[in-house]
């Protein structure tokens, strides 16, 4: 899995999903739900209060290159990570 910089240029329009408001329980089978649910060409805006790190280890092993990761912001308190489905 690449991960490009916000300074990248992709073309697409990222459906959003915001973690916060998801049962910790709940939110790494919703967050796979969701994008495997995405064809390719499509993305999905994924907002937390923290860096996902265990998350994306996981999607390195399900997705590989399948899926890039564009970090939109990365402070602390407000992550705003864009996952782009490739073909």
């Amino acid at each position: 899995m690449s991960t490009p910089t916000a300074e990248t240029e992709f073309r697409y329009t990222p459906y959003s999903l915001d973690a916060r408001a998801i049962a910790h329980r709940f939110r790494h089978s919703a967050i796979f739900g969701a994008l495997d649910s995405l064809n390719p060409g499509e993305a999905m805006r994924f907002v937390n209060d923290h860096d996902p790190l265990p998350l994306l280890s996981q999607m390195r092993e399900r997705y590989g290159e399948r899926v890039q990761i564009v970090y939109q912001q990365r402070e602390p308190g407000a992550i705003m990570i864009d996952f782009i489905v490739v073909a």
